[in-house]
């Protein structure tokens, strides 16, 4: 199995236990869009993070998952009617498992105008190796 394809959101929906939140804590939650890409040396993560600030972004790294929670700060302006939203006020969560696919002491994260973009290093045991014939 190609390794990207074990970078699948996790469904279960059970109470979690990471960083002293449990998922019930956050309220409801929806799965924001992302897009992974591969490369040689790293996975490239970019998730669509409409009305979550750097303040309000929560990124676990663990042993063989990602989780990231984005908690949106946007509040409706006094007066205000809705016409028509394209988003919910619901926060954001997405959990990918990875078996130890990714390096997690060198993850990078960058947020910019609602769009998470993670660069995350391939461990070293999976990267392609060139290997002598004697």
């Amino acid at each position: 199995m190609n390794l990207i394809h074990s970078l699948i959101p996790a469904f279960n929906r059970a109470p979690v236990v990471s960083s002293g939140h449990r998922e019930e804590d956050l309220g409801p939650t929806v799965q924001p869009h992302y897009e992974i890409k591969e490369a040689d040396e790293a996975f490239g993560l970019t998730v669509t993070l409409p009305g979550v600030t750097k303040e309000n972004l929560e990124i676990t790294a663990e042993a063989d998952s990602l989780r990231i929670v984005g908690k949106r700060a946007w509040s409706r302006p006094k007066d205000w009617s809705v016409i028509y939203r394209e988003t919910t006020d619901a926060n954001f969560l997405l959990e990918l498992d990875h078996d130890n696919a990714i390096d997690t002491d060198k993850v990078h994260a960058e947020l910019r105008d609602g769009v998470l973009r993670l660069s995350l290093p391939k461990a070293e045991a999976i990267k392609p190796r060139r290997i002598e014939v004697a």
